[in-house]
Parts: structure tokens; sequence; C-alpha cells
């Protein structure tokens, strides 16, 4: 049995950091349907598989909002996080990403969510592009003049308050939220941090 090594291991000093972010641009959202969950599975156990319904773009919008407990509609702290993670792209090699993913974290509900507020919200009926050039209709929720209130836990010993301020303003420029953000060749989901 090998000798004990006495290692001296400080308690992290993790801080609390409570922000808001303001949309600059509409909020695309595009939640994974249970439909579409149930037909991917019916189809891996071979289901025999059901004539296809006939489409009600009504529930397809609605179903594509996250809703928290209290029927809210409400957006997945882990996107957020992963959107200050992906920042780090921008950052240069002295923050690389894992560093961010131990770092910080956002904090949802039990359920991971926090609610959004907005001043409109509407349907969008959208192209999308499947598969082998497969054209199809989505339709989804946009959200506009939209506000999240976040809190933020950070190990301090590792980042300042300022530095995570402007992590989440290089996130909100670079990355976004949502459908056809930034980050993925859009120009939705922007957003910036509220300061008061």
């Amino acid at each position: 049995m090998p000798d004990s090594i006495n290692v001296s291991i400080p308690a992290p000093n993790i801080q609390t950091l409570r922000i808001s972010i303001i949309g600059e641009t509409p909020l695309i959202y595009h939640k994974w349907s249970e439909k579409a969950r149930k037909m991917i599975e019916d189809k891996q156990q071979k289901k025999a598989v059901k004539a296809k319904e006939a489409r009600n773009p009504e529930q397809e919008y609605k179903d594509s909002y996250y809703y928290n407990s209290d029927g809210k509609i409400s957006f997945p702290a882990n996107s957020i996080k992963q959107s200050l993670v992906g920042a780090c792209r921008f950052l240069g090699k002295d923050v690389p990403m894992t560093l961010i993913r131990g770092s910080v974290f956002v904090v949802g509900d039990q359920d991971d969510l926090i609610p959004v507020k907005f001043k409109k919200e509407q349907m969008r009926t959208d192209r999308v592009v499947i598969g082998m050039g497969t054209t199809d209709v989505r339709y989804r929720g946009e959200l506009r003049e939209w506000e999240i209130d976040l809190i933020i836990k950070y190990n301090a010993d590792i980042l300042s308050p300022e530095q995570v301020v402007n992590l989440l303003q290089t996130a909100g420029f670079s990355q976004g939220l949502g459908e056809w953000r930034p980050e993925r060749n859009g120009n939705f989901g922007t957003f910036k941090v509220k300061t008061t």
C-alpha cells in the first residue's frame, strides 16, 4: 500500500451572479417534439409504420416551445451554457472550452428551464431542407423583444464577474440562442447583457 500524500485542495470559491440578457433579434424555437421522438422509437423497434396524419400547423407551432411546470414559455439553461462555451472560440487559446465547462453554470428549474419574458409571440412558417435535398415546411414559435433573467454560478478563483459578463456578451454576439442563430449561419437569437 503506497504512503499517503498530503495534498492541499482548497474549497472552490463558488459565487452567484444574477444578470439579464435582452434579445437583439427574434428567438426562434424548435423543440424536439414528442411525436417525432415516438416515430423514431417506433422505427428502431420495427413497429408498423402508421399512415401519415394530416398536419396541424397550430399544434406544431405550440409544440415547438419549451414550457415550464407553470406553463410559461421557457428556454433550456444548458443551451445558454453551451452558448457560453462556444464563445471561447473567439477568445483565443487562453480561454479553453474545458475551462468554461467546469467553471460556469447557468441555473434552471428542476427541468433545466428558465422562463422567458417577451412582448410579441408569433408563428413562423419556414421552408427547411432535410436529408438529401428534400424540402419540408416547419411551423415554429418566434419571440420578439425577449428577455431572460439568469442565475449564473461561477468559480471566482478562475473568473471574475466582469469576465463572466464579457463572456456572456461575446456569446450573445457570436453564438446566439435557438434556431438560425449565428453559430448555425443565421442572424437570429442574438442578445446582449442588460445593464443597470
